[in-house]
């Protein structure tokens, strides 16, 4: 019997456009349940499919620091956050939820 080779999913591979990467952030947060870590995870993602140079720069960040901060490992700063969305070309907001 063979076997079947595989590759590990990376998902940055498959955000490609700006709205791409809005609905997987928009998804992250959703299925978060409050944990800053998982959000920070998915803009690390992000940030890797945009490229992590250019988002580090973008943010006024060191490549180092942002890899840090986005690896899951550690809740990142609202601050960090608030200048990645801003490096990535994205928006937060808030809307009313429904009760």
């Amino acid at each position: 019997m063979s076997k079947t080779a595989t590759a590990p999913y990376d998902v940055a591979e498959h955000l490609r456009t700006r709205e791409e990467m809005a609905a997987y952030l928009e998804a992250s947060i959703e299925e978060s349940a409050g944990d800053a870590a998982f959000v920070a995870k998915a803009l690390g993602d992000i940030a890797r499919a945009k490229g992590m140079a250019q988002v580090a720069s973008d943010a006024g960040l060191s490549r180092e620091s942002l890899y840090k901060a986005l690896s899951g490992a550690r809740k990142p700063t609202f601050e960090t956050i608030l200048k990645v969305i801003g490096a990535l070309g994205l928006k937060l907001r808030a809307e009313a939820e429904l009760s």
